[in-house]
């Protein structure tokens, strides 16, 4: 059955599959470089130009999978070498054009970039272009197009620009790490870095010290739900504790433990905007800093969870597996660092069921079965302000929440524009940087609307029915 939505996450999960199966073995850095040939084994390209380039890209995948460039903070990366065959893009003029008298676009120009050959058809000197798109609105024929690459047309918070190289580059000042470019790069030229090896390790020590040594816990995001859609999700709980993992928690049962304590501080402070994305966060950091005040001071679920786990268990080490790549960087953050340490998403998790022969659709089903169905809709857009406001009920709070639910980093940035000049019709935003929220994650195995479904299947599923039931299990 297919576990991926595109090609590119298919060779993607090669090279991860191949350098997980090293990591395990205590081989890697022997054989790191065979691991292109491995998977482009004869002399014919099967998706660039030639083997040998090819195979050098394959050598950059595998830098990536192994933790990439270390001088780069940022989780996203780009593979140059892969960038190019993108057309260079920006506006352009289509055989559309009727070279017609009124040459409104030249008069809208105002950087004379337009010209007219001699049959009358217009067209743009790229030097001269600021790619302002006045003459694209003018033109009665909709023959001026703006043709911007996949991954430009992706980040919406403006973070890549093409170098001298006619290469995509990231801009860390602006990045969000969201990983929306990752997902929609036809040529996987963009990836996130893996820390997979790291947690290959941590499991290994694990499973050697068995007696006295520390246990590996695995926080798994709601969002696995819509995954592994092959398999039964209780197949999926037993599959990582063949890993090593001793147990398997829900990240809902830490959004329960948010929601609550979300609710309390809303009626406090009259005003707040969520802080569960990690990329919806580092967004208003970046380009609304004047509203830094309003994020709430709760950590996100995966971190709430991950300080219980630390704080109840001696010697416990705390992986979390998701949809985000932005939760990569948010493990990184001196607050949260003591107690997530490593972070995987779904796809990696694949990886390594494949690089150890796991078949999870045969095994017996296990049980992940301690929160709330308003702590597993988390997952999903509107999940947090529903849970918000069921935590209030609950809690017997007297304040009438309005929240602005955000879907989609380009919606947080208008009800953060609103925000900071006074004018938003709400009290409460929820933004997610991901449309259709966490189950649209770059690090997902499929991405659609019918995650959404799965997602509320899934809570309706739940043993505790209230947020304060699935709570008082922490007590």
């Amino acid at each position: 059955m297919r576990k991926f939505d595109t090609n590119v996450q298919y060779l993607k999960h090669k090279v991860l599959c191949e350098v997980a199966r090293l990591a395990w073995d205590d081989v890697l850095l022997e054989n790191i470089l065979d691991i292109p040939k491995t998977i482009v084994p004869g002399k014919e390209s099967t998706m660039r130009c030639c083997v040998y380039k090819e195979r050098a890209i394959l050598g950059e995948r595998v830098k990536l999978a192994m933790g990439g460039d270390i001088s780069n903070p940022n989780v996203i990366e780009v593979i140059d070498i892969a960038c190019d065959e993108c057309p260079v893009g920006g506006y352009e003029v289509t055989n559309a054009c009727r070279g017609c008298l009124a040459h409104r676009c030249v008069d809208a120009c105002k950087f004379g970039a337009i010209s007219f050959d001699h049959n009358h058809v217009a067209h743009i000197d790229k030097t001269k272009c600021k790619e302002c798109g006045a003459c694209a609105k003018v033109c009665p024929y909709t023959a001026i197009v703006s043709r911007k690459r996949p991954c430009q047309n992706a980040c919406k918070v403006k973070a890549i620009y093409m170098n001298e190289q006619k290469a995509a580059a990231i801009d860390n000042s602006k990045c969000i790490q969201c990983g929306a470019c990752v997902y929609q790069c036809p040529f996987g030229a963009i990836m996130d870095k893996s820390y997979m090896v790291d947690a290959i390790e941590i499991l290994k020590k694990s499973n050697r010290n068995k007696q006295g040594g520390y246990k590996v816990y695995a926080i798994v995001a709601p969002s696995i739900s819509s995954q592994f859609s092959y398999a039964r999700l209780g197949q999926v709980v037993t599959g990582m504790k063949q890993l090593g993992f001793q147990d398997v928690i829900e990240a809902a049962l830490g959004a329960d433990m948010v929601a609550m304590e979300e609710a309390r501080e809303l009626s406090e402070k009259g005003l707040l905007t969520s802080s569960c994305c990690p990329a919806f966060v580092q967004y208003i950091k970046s380009a609304f800093p004047s509203l830094v005040e309003h994020i709430s001071h709760n950590m996100s679920p995966m971190a709430v969870m991950a300080k219980y786990i630390k704080d109840t268990t001696p010697n416990a080490k705390v992986i979390f597996v998701g949809p985000c790549t932005a939760k990569k960087a948010e493990a990184q953050l001196e607050e949260v660092k003591p107690y997530v340490d490593n972070v995987m998403t779904f796809e990696e998790l694949q990886a390594l069921f494949d690089s150890r022969d796991i078949d999870i659709a045969s095994l017996e089903e296990g049980v992940l079965d301690n929160a709330s169905y308003f702590g597993r809709i988390f997952a999903r857009s509107g999940g947090l302000t529903d849970a918000t406001t069921q935590a209030m009920k609950e809690q017997n709070i007297d304040f009438e929440i309005k929240p602005v639910v955000c879907d989609g980093i380009e919606a947080c940035r208008m009800a953060l524009l609103k925000l900071n000049k006074g004018i938003l019709d709400g009290n409460f935003i929820e933004g997610m940087a991901c449309v259709g929220g966490c189950i649209g994650g770059a690090g997902c195995l499929t991405h659609g609307e019918k995650n959404k479904a799965e997602v509320d299947k899934y809570g309706r599923e739940a043993l505790e029915k209230t947020i304060g039931d699935a709570v008082s299990v922490l007590r």
